[in-house]
């Protein structure tokens, strides 16, 4: 029998994902991402250094072969927002903006602008280190989910885990609590039920989504109030938890 578990999140600072941008408004959708989830609750680990590279497919892909799953956190009342601005200026005496940079010159050189392009010249007659473009954003507003909202999901494995009590999320490596709740079940039967939140690439072909509500979102649209038939775990409170899910990333680059 797989073991099952209820986790049950408190934010205890802001935070931030980036998952809807409209103009330069920032937006964190009121859910967490079971991509996210997985890598907060220490399930995989993304090395210290990177090299910009996207492992999706290699740490989530080992997930899968060990039979461990996390599903989305769906927010439990109310969420709560926070909204503000930020400023990604340098404090540097001289700096320019240009399209998708910020220029700065060290000390001894100067800056030369060539069309749209920035260079930064050290010494009289040369080309100059040309100043390569960042996408991240300059200015604008972002909106975060505030502290003491709430979040719930589950985690299905094969295996027994120790899931920690403090997890860090988002952008910013918030702090946010878990309560887990370890639920033993019987094994997985036919049936239908409904479940707050699911990834719909996740769910097994098995499985038929009678209803729900879509959010569309990367980098895999989510099922809100999904009605579902097929194989699955019937826990407390009426909720019906769909067996076999995995991580669908063999389908990613």
């Amino acid at each position: 029998m797989p073991h099952i578990y209820h986790c049950d999140l408190t934010l205890l600072e802001n935070t931030f994902f980036s998952s809807r941008e409209v103009s330069n408004f920032y937006q964190t959708e009121p859910f967490i991402g079971n991509y996210a989830l997985a890598y907060a609750l220490q399930l995989c680990q993304s090395p210290y250094f990177n090299d910009g590279s996207i492992r999706y497919k290699t740490d989530l892909g080992a997930l899968n072969a060990r039979g461990i799953y996390v599903t989305p956190g769906a927010i439990v009342g109310e969420p709560r927002f926070v909204v503000g601005w930020f400023n990604a200026q340098p404090d540097s005496y001289w700096y320019a903006m240009g399209n998708n940079v910020l220029v700065t010159r060290p000390d001894g050189a100067w800056a030369e602008k060539r069309t749209a392009a920035w260079f930064i010249v050290e010494r009289e007659g040369e080309g100059g280190r040309k100043v390569r473009v960042e996408n991240r954003p300059q200015v604008g507003r972002i909106r975060m989910l505030g502290i003491g909202t709430r979040a719930a999901c589950h985690v299905i494995s094969n295996e027994e885990l120790r899931l920690p009590s403090y997890i860090r999320l988002g952008k910013f490596m918030s702090k946010v609590r878990v309560a887990v709740e370890h639920h033993y079940v019987a094994e997985a039967e036919r049936g239908e039920g409904s479940y707050e939140l699911l990834n719909i690439a996740d769910v097994p072909q098995e499985s038929r989504l009678l209803a729900f509500d879509l959010l569309n979102v990367p980098p895999a649209p989510l099922a809100r109030n999904a009605r579902i038939i097929g194989r699955g775990y019937k826990l407390a409170h009426n909720i019906f938890l769909p067996a076999d899910m995995h991580f669908a990333v063999e389908h990613l680059p």
